[in-house]
């Protein structure tokens, strides 16, 4: 006999760096419905912008595609993800008075330094560094609140900022979904400065920085009910009306809900265009150094891990329209490559050390094609690997299979590779898409909290690592850290600590 509840569809929406993705999910975790549509934004140099009008366009589109197979009435919920750390100011009616400053938008250095020697005991009470990428110091890129006046500095932004709304790339698509302004989550707050631990903004913080004249939204935790879906998101959307939304999370914790990694110990590892690694503690993560941050579970624990810029972007800039599968199968016979790599996808890095100036680089020259690929493939898991070892140096208990989520489980070799390089079971869910987090999201805050709705994830394979694969392994390792290190990017503690423990 079927569970009535089996009928019942949850929706998560999960607005990305390249396209809006919606899919549609039974309590069993049957999908129903997906949907997408792309984004586009403007690159130039660190510049990283997006227009807010572009991923309420992109929503609308995906939610129709997705319900093109579910009755509307049958939705109980829906709760959206975005990117962490971006952000744009609005006028009181939620009009963009911005552009958006996208979460690797790299203008915002000075300010970020400006942020963290400003404020430097409170981020130090809190366990946070400010970075380039984070909310608060676009907020005074945007604003002009602070302003080094180097060459070829850009311009302050207007004084007609003033009183402006703060609002994150989630806040923007909700706030259309019910049709009037809504809370933000303290997912998304957190790279604005938010205190986890008080639950407030620091005001003491925004008066130092220049910031209070701005009009911070009200947080709320994730899962929370904002309101319901008003008539005219009904009619772009094809949405019932009065569906209920849900606050919801950053695109990496959204990945580690769905990837049912939710007990203490379990780490989840987020690799598409970059990386990102997220994993369950009962307790906050301190890092001195600030490197990793502290969101908070919808369930109370919490979710230390950080955003590396390595990821999978480096394989359609190095290879633009190559048969990725063909590498991949070419690359097999290459382990290791004869280069080790450091992928970045974009200047800086920031997870498992921050180095603003930090630049990819490979070591020596590729043999050919394949050998170039191999080493990307390899450098990415090489980066991986010293991100878990800086969270267990700090003391984090990892047990179990880490999780693999994100657009690069689509490559079977790549997991086996990664499996193997960790030296750790790999477990592949079914769907690997952040969509699915905000899908349990909504199922969970709907149903009054208490555990998440477990049926809804389905672990798809897990992968054992070879030990001789693992072992061939361990010198490139060491190559990439002791050149890290070298470099002045990667801590003397750290590599020490990852080349004896990691």
């Amino acid at each position: 006999m079927t569970d009535a509840h089996h009928d019942d569809v949850w929706l998560g929406l999960d607005l990305g760096t390249q396209g809006v993705r919606a899919l549609a999910v039974t309590d069993d975790g049957r999908v129903r419905g997906r949907g997408s549509a792309p984004l586009t934004g403007h690159r130039h140099g660190g510049r990283h912008e997006q227009l807010p009008a572009d991923w309420w366009t992109a929503a609308t589109a995906a939610l129709r595609r997705t319900l093109r197979t579910v009755p509307a009435t049958r939705v109980r919920g829906i709760a959206v993800c975005g990117t962490s750390g971006t952000v744009l100011l609005t006028d009181a009616h939620g009009t963009p008075l911005t552009a958006a400053l996208m979460y690797d938008d790299g203008r915002a250095a000075a300010e970020a330094r400006y942020a963290q020697e400003t404020c430097a005991d409170v981020w130090r009470d809190l366990g946070i560094r400010i970075q380039p990428s984070w909310a608060l110091a676009k907020l005074l890129w945007l604003t002009g609140a602070h302003h080094d006046g180097a060459p070829g500095a850009e311009p302050a932004a207007p004084a007609r900022l003033r009183g402006a709304r703060v609002c994150h790339q989630a806040d923007f698509v909700t706030g259309r979904l019910v049709g009037h302004r809504v809370a933000t989550d303290s997912s998304h707050a957190l790279k604005t400065g938010y205190d986890l631990y008080s639950r407030t903004w620091p005001t003491a913080v925004h008066d130092r920085l220049g910031l209070s004249g701005l009009d911070f939204p009200d947080v709320v935790a994730p899962g929370t009910p904002l309101g319901t879906v008003g008539r005219e998101a009904a009619g772009a959307t094809g949405l019932a009306e009065g569906t209920p939304v849900l606050a919801g999370m950053t695109d990496g914790c959204a990945a580690q809900l769905g990837s049912g990694a939710w007990e203490v110990g379990r780490w989840n590892s987020v690799l598409g265009t970059t990386l990102v690694l997220k994993g369950v503690t009962a307790s906050p993560l301190h890092d001195p150094a600030g490197v990793v941050y502290n969101h908070r579970s919808p369930d109370g624990n919490w979710l230390p891990g950080g955003a590396s810029s390595v990821g999978a972007g480096i394989l359609t800039r190095t290879f633009p329209g190559a048969d990725l599968g063909r590498l991949d199968l070419c690359a097999a016979a290459r382990e290791p490559a004869s280069t080790v790599a450091y992928p970045l996808v974009s200047r800086g890095e920031r997870f498992p050390f921050v180095a603003p100036d930090a630049e990819a680089f490979v070591l020596g020259t590729p043999a050919d094609e394949a050998d170039h690929h191999a080493a990307l493939l390899q450098g990415v898991a090489l980066a991986e690997r010293l991100c878990l070892a800086y969270v267990r140096m700090l003391g984090a208990p990892v047990e179990g299979p880490v999780t693999l989520t994100g657009g690069a489980t689509r490559s079977a070799y790549w997991n086996q590779l990664r499996a193997d390089v960790l030296g750790r079971p790999a477990a592949i869910p079914e769907h690997t898409d952040p969509a699915l987090g905000m899908a349990v999201l909504a199922a969970y805050g709907v149903r009054g909290g208490g555990r998440a709705p477990r049926g809804m994830v389905r672990i798809r394979t897990t992968l054992e690592p070879r030990q001789d694969h693992h072992d061939r392994f361990t010198a490139p390792f060491v190559t990439l850290v002791d050149e890290l290190e070298r470099r002045g990017w990667l801590p003397h503690e750290t590599a020490t600590y990852a080349r004896t423990e990691g």
